[in-house]
């Protein structure tokens, strides 16, 4: 029986942070991963679709917009796999990148699934390994079907995002089912690689849980480049062929078929937490399947035993579990972290134009009967946007009336993924909008136009 201060069973964004803080705070550390570092988000999650979201930007940008430019260019060609391969490589050396802060960090790595032990035990094949202070359970999430209508991942028809990453060619035709992050980013990588798309999401609007006028934004951008949005859709019937697959779709109280070449899985994803002992070491789940945790301390319901990351409860974010595993690790080594605010954790789309945003919705301000003031300002304004080529989209700030507190703000734009961190530091230090104004922004920026709607939401924007 080997002996460590943490387990961590995971290597993801949440167990391998978890270990790394760990690690700087003086404790042996184990952990258990079966497959390479880094987890999905690394190996077929964020990194290698970002890199082939940036594929599909250039393509736009050559083939829509080169002449506009004064760049002079013939028939642009495609080619999904050349794209895919460069995508792999950035996924590589992102593991790799991880394997080097393990041994940087001398933590631990046993390869294997680990399996809970009462007793703040692990055991691994035949092997039984102990935590002297403490287990954290940080086993992710995987991608799911619905079987029950027939549309079961089979990796050739039904494929998911995993699958998705790994074709050598772009179907002629495909309809991605489920219109949240995941979806919407593949219907954007697809349809610049020439490839027939067809947006279905059972909820009203694309990109449900964002506002709504993001969500309007990014559906009206998607239909001028040709991705059919059927939103409200619930899909009836999959009948699932050798080279196609049908479904049968209500929408609007009429049902139609639609067939394509391949249907991609992006409608939820399901936590891991199957047959690794949990009921047996005392560790209860929620009714949603999540683990139990208490959001103060991250321990589940046995104690010693903590629990990060996307297994512990939404949001299901990377950058959400990397800060709880820093967090643990702190609370583990017996100092007292900052508290996580999970109301100030900022939420991406990397499609094209991108949509961020951080805490509420002006719906969600509406249901809490909220007294608030909406400031918006339009990229088409801005002199930076201009310059780019790149107006589509806004900025809107959702603040109290009374007090300038910054409720919610929402970005569409082309690099909204970058400039969502100054509301994310206001919100954190609770700046007002008056003290967003009075950072001067530089001129001529994207960011300028955060500072334009924070005036807007008092009444005194200058360029609209």
């Amino acid at each position: 029986m080997a002996s460590f201060d943490i387990i961590i069973l995971g290597g993801g964004p949440a167990g391998y942070v978890c270990a790394i803080r760990a690690a700087q705070l003086g404790l042996s550390v184990a952990v258990v991963e079966k497959d390479k570092l880094g987890g999905v988000c690394v190996n077929i999650g964020c990194i290698p679709t970002k890199a082939l979201l940036h594929s599909a930007s250039s393509i736009n940008l050559i083939a829509h917009q080169a002449k506009d430019l004064g760049i002079e260019v013939g028939a642009v060609k495609t080619d999904y796999g050349v794209a895919m391969q460069r995508s792999r490589k950035v996924s590589e050396q992102n593991s790799k990148g991880v394997e080097f802060l393990m041994k940087k960090n001398k933590v631990t790595v046993i390869k294997g699934t680990g399996t809970l032990l009462p007793g703040k035990k692990v055991k691994v094949g035949t092997d039984v390994h102990e935590a002297k202070k403490a287990v954290v359970i940080a086993t992710g999430s995987r991608v799911k079907g619905i079987p029950q209508i027939g549309l079961d991942i089979n990796k050739t028809t039904v494929i998911s995002s995993d699958e998705a990453l790994f074709l050598e060619a772009a179907p002629k035709s495909m309809i991605v089912v489920g219109a949240g992050a995941v979806g919407s980013e593949f219907a954007d990588i697809f349809n610049a690689f020439g490839t027939k798309v067809t947006l279905v999401e059972a909820l009203p609007r694309i990109l449900p849980i964002e506002d709504a006028e993001s969500s309007d934004a990014l559906a009206k951008s998607f239909k001028k480049r040709g991705i059919a949005v059927l939103a409200g859709a619930k899909v009836l019937k999959a009948t699932v062929g050798k080279d196609s697959v049908t479904l049968e779709i209500e929408a609007g109280g009429e049902k139609k078929s639609i067939t394509a070449d391949t249907v991609l899985m992006a409608a939820g994803r399901a936590v891991n937490t199957e047959a690794m002992g949990f009921k047996e070491a005392g560790v209860q789940l929620t009714d949603h399947g999540f683990v139990k945790v208490n959001l103060a301390t991250l321990e589940t319901t046995a104690p010693g035993i903590y629990c990060i990351g996307d297994v512990a409860g939404p949001p299901m974010l990377a950058h959400k579990g990397s800060r709880e595993g820093a967090v643990v690790a702190e609370r583990i080594a017996g100092l007292k972290p900052h508290p996580i605010r999970y109301d100030n954790i900022p939420s991406v789309t990397y499609c094209h134009p991108e949509v961020a945003s951080i805490g509420l919705t002006e719906e969600q301000c509406k249901e809490k009967k909220l007294d608030y003031q909406v400031g918006r300002f339009p990229f088409s304004a801005n002199g930076r946007a201009r310059a780019s080529n790149e107006t589509e989209g806004f900025v809107k700030i959702i603040r109290d009336k009374k007090y300038g507190e910054i409720l919610g703000a929402h970005i569409v734009s082309g690099h909204a993924s970058e400039i969502i961190h100054e509301l994310a530091v206001a919100r954190e230090n609770e700046y007002t909008v008056e003290e967003i104004d009075l950072a001067i922004h530089a001129h001529p920026t994207l960011s300028e136009a955060i500072a334009e709607a924070a005036l807007d939401s008092m009444g005194r924007v200058i360029h609209t």
